[in-house]
């Protein structure tokens, strides 16, 4: 696999890989991070100079949905990003070693490296019987989270798991499963939720990451806003539908066979903020709207609590089918002329008022 001090660049020369084939792949990373030609310079010299960054990953309580998601990356591939951008140091579901191997290799990572690696976290804890509810290695999944994290440069909450608490801190919460952030307080953590989340956005955090040597500009709840500043409704392809108010009633109707918009079988695509209308999965092909079914919104907190995933939960307002341009045109002037009416009215009364009265007229005087 190489050294960490290596460079990206080192490794892929030594590959045999060519400086034209380096800086399209800068181009493409770039953009698909939605991200300029400076960009792209700044990538390349950054992968050129800059050595790999260890990176720690960790599994608690999860189903390895997200790891199954990262390893079908396009842009860039997930063996660039392993074998190469970064050192994949330790991670129990794709390294070849095991048993104590394993965890010798984990310990020696974070010697050599303290506060110099990136931990990455995929599920979460559970603190109910002392973390009983996750042994990894022997120990509570709970107790090595907080080890590792207090070594680390930055920590990466992938997944739904990690970032909100999924499933497994659904009610009842028997086991009483919680988000990585309720248990490490004192590390800045870059929430990347979905179950899984898109493969391209994982890989792309990390991109940005080694390339700008920081982490990338958060929203309020821990998220990159490059990837969950809008909402899938906000892009997605049948939005025209809704404002038409064209709705599919029931599964397989005839307004499901022209596409119509979900919304009304419980899409929650007008409330979930992903990427999915814009990046789509398995390299750009389709997202699940896409393929007839509504958005469940599960890059949301809370998501598994909050009903059925089939139940309409929000109430949105919109214009109906049978409005017409002209008629929706004729009530917004009604509305303006209304307005400007009252206005106008009022300021006459306003007028009269102050012409019969002599304590105002001096005051103006």
């Amino acid at each position: 696999m190489g050294s960490a001090t290596e460079t990206f660049y080192d490794v892929i020369r030594r590959q045999g890989i060519t400086r034209r084939s380096f800086v399209k792949f800068c181009n493409l990373t770039a953009a698909s991070l939605g991200l300029g030609p400076v960009a792209a310079t700044q990538m390349a010299r950054a992968l050129e100079t800059k050595p790999r960054i260890p990176v720690i990953w960790m599994h608690g309580l999860e189903c390895t949905c997200c790891s199954e998601s990262f390893i079908r990356s396009a842009h860039p591939l997930a063996k660039d990003v392993i074998l190469s951008m970064i050192s994949l140091d330790y991670d129990d579901t794709l390294m070849a070693a095991a048993g104590h191997q394993a965890e010798a290799i984990l310990q020696e990572t974070r010697e050599k490296y303290k506060g110099g690696y990136i931990l990455a976290v995929e599920g979460n804890p559970p603190l109910n019987e002392d973390g009983m509810y996750c042994i990894d290695g022997g120990r509570p999944f709970v107790e090595k989270l907080k080890e590792m994290a207090g070594d680390a440069m930055a920590v990466i909450a992938w997944g739904a798991c990690a970032s909100w608490g999924c499933v497994q801190a659904a009610k009842p919460n028997p086991t009483q499963a919680v988000p990585i952030d309720k248990v490490i307080r004192d590390k800045p953590i870059i929430k990347v939720p979905g179950c899984p989340p898109i493969a391209e956005v994982m890989t792309g955090v990390i991109s940005y990451i080694l390339t700008f040597g920081k982490m990338p500009e958060l929203d309020r709840q821990g998220r990159p806003k490059m990837f969950y500043s809008q909402r899938i409704h906000d892009k997605c392809y049948r939005r025209p539908h809704f404002d038409a108010g064209q709705f599919v009633e029931s599964w397989d109707d005839e307004s499901a066979r022209k596409g119509y918009c979900l919304y009304k079988v419980g899409c929650k695509g007008p409330t979930t903020y992903n990427a999915c209308s814009t990046v789509r999965w398995n390299g750009g092909v389709s997202f699940p709207i896409q393929s007839g079914h509504g958005c469940i919104g599960c890059s949301e907190d809370g998501f598994w609590d909050k009903g059925s995933f089939y139940d309409r939960l929000t109430t949105i307002r919109q214009f109906g089918v049978e409005a017409t341009a002209d008629q929706i045109g004729l009530l917004a002037t009604g509305a303006v002329i209304g307005g400007v009416a009252v206005h106008t009215a009022a300021t006459a009364v306003k007028r009269l008022t102050s012409k019969h009265d002599p304590h105002r007229r001096n005051d103006q005087q």
